[in-house]
C-alpha cells in the first residue's frame, strides 16, 4: 500500500442433527423476488470546508488504528474476540470506485474505514471485514461498501456501489442466497455512520428516517437487504457522545460512543438484537471496548521486527 500523505427460502431443521446446525443456521427472511429501486441521482450537497485541524490529523502520512476487546453474539451465545478499526484517508476513483494509484483532479478524497472482527464459535473461527469509503467533504452518501465473512462453513461477500442508485452485488455459500445482483434507491447507510462521526458528528442524521442496516448484520442474520424505518438520537456529554440507532421492525438497537471533541474517536459500541436461530434465539448485546489506539503508516510495517506493534494494540 502506498503512503497516503495527500491523499429461497431456506429453513433449517433444528433437533437431531445438532452438529450441523451452525452451518445450516438460517431461516431466510427474504422475498423470492428482489425489488428494483428507483433510479435517482443523488443530489450532492456543497463540499464542506476542511479545517486545518482535520488536515493535520488525517493527512500526516499515517493511519489511525484502534483495537477493541469484543464480546460478539453468535448462535445465541456471547463469543470473546477482538475488533480493529483502521481509518485512513486516500484518493478514490469515482468511475471504477477503487483506490486511485495516481493523482488526478477527478479523484475524490475519502476517509476509508476497514473494520475487522475475529472470534471463535466452538471449534471454528470467524473472520469478518467491512470497508466503507466516505467523502471527506461529507456531501454525499458513502461511495462504496464491501463486506466479507469467512468461517469453516464457507464465505460470504457483499458490495454496495453508489452510482445512479445503490448497486448491490452479493455472493453466499447458501443456495437460497447464492449470487444476487440488484438495485436499491438511495437512503442513509448504517455503514457510513462511523465515517460521518469521525468527520462531522454535528451532521449525523437525527429523528425518524430510513436506513439500510450494516452489511454484516444483514448477511449474518439473513435479513432482507433494504431500507428499514430507523429512529436515531444523539446524546451529548462532556467527554463522550452517544449516537443511537433503533430499528423497530428488526428489534435492534445500536449505540456508538465517541469522544465529544475532535478527532471524535470511537471508544466503544453496543449492538442489541435477537441472535441465534430456532430454540437458540435470544436477545443479546454485542459489545466492544477500546484496548489501545496508535497512528502509524502500517503499510510500511510488514517486517518481523514490526510484530511488537501488535503487542501495543493488545492483539
Amino acid at each position: 500500500m502506498n503512503n497516503l500523505k495527500l491523499n429461497s427460502r431456506h429453513y433449517i431443521i433444528f433437533g437431531m442433527v445438532v452438529l450441523l446446525s451452525s452451518c445450516k443456521e438460517k431461516s431466510l427472511e427474504k422475498s423470492d423476488t428482489l425489488a428494483i429501486g428507483t433510479m435517482e441521482k443523488e443530489t450532492q450537497a456543497p463540499k464542506k470546508q476542511l479545517t486545518q485541524e482535520f488536515k493535520d490529523y488525517w493527512y500526516n502520512g499515517t493511519a489511525e488504528i484502534t483495537s477493541y476487546s469484543l464480546q460478539q453474539a453468535r448462535y445465541g451465545e456471547i463469543r470473546e474476540g477482538n475488533a480493529v478499526m483502521i481509518f485512513v484517508t486516500e484518493p478514490f476513483l469515482p468511475g471504477l470506485q477503487v483506490k486511485a494509484d495516481t493523482n488526478d483532479s477527478n479523484n475524490i478524497p475519502v476517509l476509508k474505514l476497514n473494520a475487522t472482527k475475529n472470534y471463535i464459535t466452538g471449534i471454528y473461527p470467524y473472520s469478518i471485514m467491512t470497508s466503507s469509503f466516505y467523502p471527506v467533504y461529507d456531501n454525499q452518501h458513502a461511495l462504496k461498501l464491501s463486506f466479507s465473512s469467512q468461517e469453516w462453513c464457507g464465505h460470504v461477500y457483499a458490495q454496495l456501489n453508489n452510482r445512479n442508485d445503490f448497486e448491490i452485488m452479493s455472493h453466499s455459500y447458501f443456495g437460497s442466497e447464492a449470487d444476487q445482483d440488484y438495485h436499491l434507491g438511495k437512503t442513509n447507510l448504517e455503514n457510513e455512520i462511523w465515517n460521518k462521526i469521525r468527520i462531522n458528528p454535528a451532521d449525523l442524521p437525527i429523528g425518524e428516517l430510513t436506513m439500510i442496516p450494516s452489511l454484516e448484520f444483514i448477511r449474518l442474520t439473513h435479513k432482507e437487504l433494504k431500507a428499514y424505518k430507523a429512529i436515531t438520537t444523539l446524546t451529548k456529554a462532556d467527554y463522550i457522545n452517544t449516537y443511537e440507532i433503533t430499528y423497530p421492525d428488526l428489534e435492534r438497537t445500536l449505540k456508538i460512543n465517541f469522544r465529544s471533541e475532535f478527532p471524535y474517536t470511537i471508544e466503544s459500541w453496543m449492538d442489541t438484537y435477537k441472535d441465534g436461530f430456532g430454540e437458540k434465539a435470544k436477545t443479546l448485546s454485542s459489545k466492544a471496548t477500546i484496548i489501545n489506539r496508535i497512528t502509524t503508516p502500517y503499510w510500511q510495517q510488514n517486517s518481523n521486527k514490526d510484530l511488537s506493534l501488535r503487542d501495543s494494540l493488545g492483539l
